[in-house]
């Protein structure tokens, strides 16, 4: 089934644009009219075999139209590939992560924060990631408290990487300085990737925002040298030109994405879109409805965007008291409404539209999703903390991930173990772990090491250790040993 053949099976052959057209009072009436005549007919027995072999059929049903198209029992506007894939052995209702391998012709994406503020126990800040069934992941900006979903995600913290920036507010990037130290502190000893859009000068690229993390950082950085940090303090900053339509800003291992500028009140911010074995990724990062997005978005599988409600300003007033002036405006000059989203998705014509970036609220939801109907008639899901959605080229899927309330540390080696396995990893049999490049000495005055109170006094005798106050030179450690053993 083509792109096109599919969205044209949902729209019935009476409309004749993107907005669905209501029956008229009229049709109604003369529907009513004659559904009260078949319902005395059979109050009396006349015509019960017939309405009993055509349910639904009748002089009324062919008056009600579904302005959405669909299929019997499918739902409103959900198309046939709207399934599971083949790879989901586990769970079809929730995602459980390890549980499951992930195709090689498969792309899942999963949403590991949704909201620009405030963030919230149900909601971190904006986090999109994306992994393909080669083993490549990347993630969509990085907003506040996004690490915890990803930790919950059973994703390794040094493994984090691949961090493309849509813009510099802070937060789609408020946990790089969180993550970045302590990456590089827990075995991350490779240089850290950020992908990000360049300003109008350049301390207001992409750059310019990493080195001013490093400076803020400065103390923290230098009080983690003392540990083995290896290449994890380098950053290797991609920026490239925010102006560029549709430019490449990576191309590897079969993976494309392309950039291009948007509306966002101020010059530097930009959309995405992820090509990658026939499938597509599309988040625009916040900005105004646009040509390009509705360009870069057309015919993809998945396309995501941001959204705020034009008309609740009094709503946002009373829930959250902000001056409903200041939310239309931010809106007016910053962002996408419900009713643009709509727009774009119908034009677009996406597989499966989604949005994020946005406070979830059941009773404003509503309205947002009626906002969006005037326009878009296709599938379309909300794009919330740990939503996940599995693509294939035969089927999309929507769950939420079910993971730990509490979830500590996910250590690397069953992953990197995995990637070994499928031939795209070799691991040596020994490491040796960089030497620090910093001793306490170095930076800390010996009469606050003098102060610390002597470990005898508070180590019971049988268990007593003499803290090692210095980390051995070379120490190298044997693969097998921090795997643990394995099944064979």
């Amino acid at each position: 089934m083509t792109k096109d053949n599919r969205n044209d099976t949902q729209r019935p052959s009476h409309v004749e644009n993107d907005e669905p057209q209501d029956p008229s009072r009229r049709d109604l009436l003369k529907g009513a009219g004659a559904g009260a005549g078949a319902v005395a007919a059979g109050a009396v027995g006349l015509g019960a075999s017939q309405a009993d072999a055509h349910p639904g059929e009748g002089p009324l049903g062919e008056n009600l139209k579904n302005p959405y198209g669909g299929r019997p029992a499918g739902g409103i506007s959900l198309p046939e590939y709207f399934r599971p894939t083949k790879y989901m052995t586990g769970s079809n209702a929730n995602y459980f992560p390890l549980s499951e391998q992930l195709g090689p012709d498969e792309m899942r994406i999963s949403f590991c924060g949704s909201t620009p503020y405030p963030p919230r126990e149900d909601q971190a800040g904006t986090c999109i990631m994306v992994e393909l069934g080669n083993g490549k992941r990347f993630f969509f900006d990085f907003g506040s408290g996004c690490v915890r979903n990803i930790v919950g995600m059973q994703v390794p913290g040094q493994l984090i990487n691949d961090i493309f920036i849509s813009h510099l507010h802070v937060d789609h990037y408020a946990d790089i300085p969180y993550i970045y130290p302590f990456r590089a502190w827990s075995g991350g000893y490779t240089p850290l990737r950020i992908h990000g859009p360049s300003g109008r000068t350049p301390e207001l690229g992409t750059q310019g925002m990493v080195n001013g993390m490093k400076q803020m950082l400065k103390w923290h950085l230098e009080a983690f040298d003392v540990f083995p940090i290896g290449d994890g303090y380098e950053i290797e900053v991609n920026e490239f030109d925010f102006r560029q339509e549709g430019g490449i800003v990576y191309d590897e291992d079969g993976v494309v994405v392309r950039s291009w500028p948007r509306s966002h009140a101020k010059d530097g911010a930009v959309g995405y879109r992820l090509d990658w074995n026939g499938l597509s990724f599309v988040w625009t990062g916040d900005g105004r409805p646009d040509e390009l997005s509705r360009k870069y978005g057309e015919g993809a599988d998945v396309f995501v965007t941001e959204m705020s409600g034009q008309d609740i300003g009094q709503l946002m007033t009373y829930k959250y008291g902000i001056p409903q002036e200041l939310f239309n405006y931010t809106i007016d000059t910053h962002h996408t409404s419900h009713y643009a989203v709509g727009k774009l998705f119908a034009d677009a014509r996406p597989r499966l539209g989604m949005v994020t970036h946005y406070t979830q609220d059941e009773d404003i939801d509503a309205e947002m999703l009626a906002g969006i109907r005037a326009h878009y008639d296709g599938l379309f899901q909300w794009g919330i903390d740990v939503a996940v959605v599995n693509v294939t080229k035969e089927a999309i899927w929507y769950r939420k991930a079910v993971i730990p309330g509490k979830s500590g540390t996910v250590p690397p080696f069953r992953e990197l173990q995995a990637e070994v396995e499928a031939g795209r990893l070799e691991l040596p049999e020994e490491i040796t772990l960089p030497n620090p490049r910093l001793t306490r000495a170095d930076q800390q005055d010996q009469k606050y090491r003098d102060m610390e109170i002597d470990p005898r006094e508070y180590y019971p005798e049988d268990v007593f250790r003499a803290p090692d106050g210095e980390w051995p030179k070379d120490l190298t450690i044997k693969v097998s040993d921090v795997l643990g053993p394995r099944d064979k």
